[in-house]
């Protein structure tokens, strides 16, 4: 531990509205008006923020960027006896957004971190979706890149967790039909869009479902969006992609589609659309690789 004065800040981790302003606690409201500094994501976005609850304190940027650096100045200035409040963009800070280094470095200086607790999209949409929340699992953002997106799915298929992602607008067709083809088309999801929100959308259905609802309306491809997907059911044991889609791939160099899905049909007591559906993405897929 390093050494610290006597009577050291604290930093206060605060959790700010994901939408609706109204959802700011008193709590968060009282803490980020008698700290003597915020330290915010972006700042230009905080100050709108703050001048909207009439809160005028000196901010400090920290961000993906400037972390390592940013982080010891603000142990500095907590361990010297002020009193720091670290915010996000939006929500509860460190979820898929900066401030890791931070908290741990205050830990290892032996600073008080006090959670200021409040909103956040990911309960927010778990507790709106309908599907199971006894065990769930966080993922975030997944890669970029299709091959990696896919993998990545691929190595939670059989996940028994509600899983929970968030997306990008520009991305959200995409990651849809990659959840479709890995989990398989019947697999129980919620499509959560600009929650709290003027135009908030909460849509429950399978997979199959939310792509034809996203692909249908070009509005649901803005925005901030959470999808939750329900586990994998070891009762039901669902269709998945990953476990097939070698085989299906293998058997499409041979044979005709139709009658691929048919013989993997007959083989593993499975419907052949299952099978003839993967079999369109599959070769949907090798096409727009060779473009």
């Amino acid at each position: 531990m390093s050494a610290v004065s006597s009577k050291p800040g604290r930093l206060y981790v605060v959790a700010t509205p994901i939408g609706n302003l109204a959802d700011i606690s008193r709590r968060a409201g009282e803490i980020l008006t008698q700290v003597d500094m915020i330290a915010a994501e972006d700042t230009r976005h905080s100050m709108r923020l703050l001048a909207h609850l009439g809160i005028f304190r000196p901010l400090l940027s920290l961000h993906e960027h400037n972390e390592a650096t940013q982080s010891q100045v603000i142990v500095d200035k907590i361990s010297q006896g002020e009193d720091v409040a670290l915010i996000s963009d939006a929500g509860t800070p460190l979820i898929s957004d900066p401030g890791f280094k931070l908290v741990d470095l205050a830990h290892r200086a032996g600073l008080k971190v006090v959670p200021v607790p409040g909103a956040s999209a990911v309960t927010t949409a778990l507790s709106a979706s309908g599907i199971a929340t006894n065990r769930y699992r966080f993922i975030g953002f997944l890669p970029s890149g299709a091959s990696q997106r896919r993998q990545a799915l691929k190595e939670l298929v059989r996940d028994a967790s509600t899983l929970v992602f968030f997306e990008s607008p520009h991305r959200i067709g995409q990651s849809l039909a990659d959840f479709r083809a890995v989990f398989g088309a019947g697999r129980k999801a919620c499509f959560c869009r600009e929650l709290t929100k003027q135009f908030e959308t909460i849509v429950r259905g399978t997979l199959d479902e939310l792509n034809h609802f996203v692909n249908a309306d070009d509005n649901q491809r803005r925005g901030e969006i959470v999808i939750v997907v329900a586990g994998n059911d070891k009762d039901d044991q669902p269709f998945d992609g990953m476990d097939y889609r070698v085989l299906m791939q293998a058997m499409l160099e041979t044979m005709p589609l139709k009658q691929a899905a048919s013989v993997l049909a007959k083989a593993l007591g499975r419907p052949r659309r299952e099978f003839y559906q993967l079999g369109l993405e599959l070769k949907a897929g090798k096409r727009s690789g060779e473009m």
